[in-house]
């Protein structure tokens, strides 16, 4: 099994910085990939910011320019840096570890229990 622990959601006003991290534990081989997700009330959960073990990152447009994903491979750890909050941005954000554990061939999708970011006046 692995599990993710979540940190750094919180309150914060427009224009502020919140940088959120996730740490994956348990029978891991590897993490081909980790990344943020979001869901704002009403929505549907989308991708953020997506980073793959080699070094390559994805972004939702939306949060390109203000978001860095970064990656801590051997603390199998993602953060993310969310820079010019918008109130837009408020949401759950959900951290995913696509796992390769310890003695299997199949990749697998975790999910962490998700942060609550707000961000208002």
């Amino acid at each position: 099994q692995v599990q993710l622990v979540e940190s750094g959601g919180g309150l914060v006003q427009p224009g502020g910085s919140l940088r959120l991290s996730c740490a994956a534990s348990g029978s891991i081989f590897s993490i081909p990939a980790m990344g943020w997700y979001r869901q704002a009330q009403g929505k549907q959960r989308e991708l953020v910011a997506i980073r793959t073990s080699g070094g390559s990152t994805n972004y939702a447009d939306s949060v390109k320019g203000r978001f860095t994903i970064s990656r801590d491979n051997a603390k199998n750890t993602v953060y993310l840096q969310m820079n010019s909050l918008k109130p837009e941005d408020t949401a759950v954000y959900y951290c995913n570890a696509r796992v390769r554990s310890s003695g299997s061939y199949s990749i697998e999708d975790y999910w962490g229990p998700g942060t609550q970011v707000t961000v208002s006046s």
